[in-house]
């Protein structure tokens, strides 16, 4: 139950970091006609920025590992802003209204924005 309970509050702080995003930064857009259609919209883009990210992510570090030392960690703006323009083309590819205009600004700050909000609102409402 625990396991589930976790799935859920990661899910929908990243979901609710992604409309946050879509409000805050520009080159990030969300164009739905309705409030059940926006809401639908962000769990799918969710869902999907969450399996790009535990697909790619491990083999991304393992392969560019010397690049990682070589930048210290720097280079993981970069990675974090492809796979989030990744992430867009996927959600465009599906048909869902979501779409990052470019890698600079939209995609490198969009990407650090839900990070950062995501961890917050986790830490927060994983209390017991």
């Amino acid at each position: 139950m625990d396991f589930l309970k976790g799935l859920l509050i990661r899910l929908g702080s990243t979901a609710v970091a992604f409309w946050l995003a879509t409000l805050l930064i520009p080159g990030i857009t969300l164009e739905s006609d309705s409030a059940t259609e926006t809401v639908t919209t962000l769990v799918l883009v969710a869902v999907i920025f969450g399996v790009v990210n535990a697909v790619l992510q491990p083999i991304i570090k393992t392969v560019g590992c010397g690049f990682y030392l070589l930048t210290l960690g720097l280079i993981a703006l970069v990675v974090n802003g492809l796979l989030f323009l990744l992430t867009s083309w996927i959600a465009d590819q599906a048909g869902l209204p979501f779409h990052v205009d470019g890698f600079w600004p939209a995609a490198v700050l969009g990407a650090l924005f839900v990070g950062i909000v995501t961890w917050l609102l986790g830490a927060v409402l994983d209390r017991d």
